[in-house]
């Protein structure tokens, strides 16, 4: 296994990491064990999970792929600091107006959540699901700046932001002296290129932001299963 730089950070991850958004869904408690031991024993040490996998499935209170690691990372006998676990937040955890989205009060509640559903008393790379129009960008960066300060998260990162917001993000880091967004996940493949190549990728380079493809695959379509 490959080991690369997350962005301009010295924390290493796997060239490949393991998405469960499965895990919960389409994969149960055992097949999810069985996919992560195999992923470490290949030399996976990163995982990526989100509070809100797999809400969308009926029945299912969303949290359960993060149950399902947390319930794995309290059996195994690999040492926490050898795992890298991103997780997720911004979607709806339930019915309040304040269970979503990026506004301090939600990430601060989001961040406890998934800290208990992982048994665990960190998260490495915590990340932005999507954009929030209703909260400033100086709001949200503020409360992840305190996360990381108060050392339950170690990097923060962002998903789906178009470029343009991604640089607002990274100025008004620089300028009010928070922590910067380290990684993005950009939805890349072979089909799918256009919208981080024309103009993610420039940002990614000039800014040193490290780059978690998501949907690699393309939902399975790449992998010479259709012919």
């Amino acid at each position: 296994m490959e080991f690369r730089r997350l962005g301009r950070t010295g924390l290493k991850v796997s060239s490949i990491c393991l998405g469960t958004m499965q895990f919960g869904w389409s994969a149960d408690k055992e097949t999810s064990f069985a996919v992560m031991d195999e992923a470490i024993e290949l030399g996976c040490n990163f995982f990526d999970t989100a509070d809100v996998y797999s809400r969308w499935v009926p029945g299912n209170p969303g949290g359960v792929s993060e149950t399902i690691i947390g319930e794995w990372l309290a059996q195994t006998s690999l040492p926490r600091h050898k795992l890298v676990l991103a997780t997720k937040l911004r979607g709806q955890m339930g019915d309040g107006p304040n269970d979503q989205g990026l506004s301090r009060q939600h990430i601060m509640q989001a961040v406890e959540d998934s800290l208990r559903r992982l048994q665990t008393d960190y998260i490495d790379l915590y990340q932005v699901h999507s954009p929030d129009a209703e909260t400033p960008l100086d709001e949200t960066l503020r409360a992840m700046d305190d996360l990381v300060r108060s050392g339950k998260v170690r990097y923060i990162g962002c998903s789906n932001y178009p470029a343009w917001l991604l640089m607002k993000a990274t100025w008004i880091s620089d300028v009010q002296n928070l922590v910067r967004f380290d990684s993005m996940q950009p939805h890349y493949n072979l089909v799918h290129r256009a919208e981080f190549e024309r103009e993610l990728q420039a940002v990614a380079r000039e800014e040193g932001i490290g780059v978690i493809p998501y949907s690699p695959l393309a939902a399975g379509f790449l992998t010479g299963k259709y012919q």
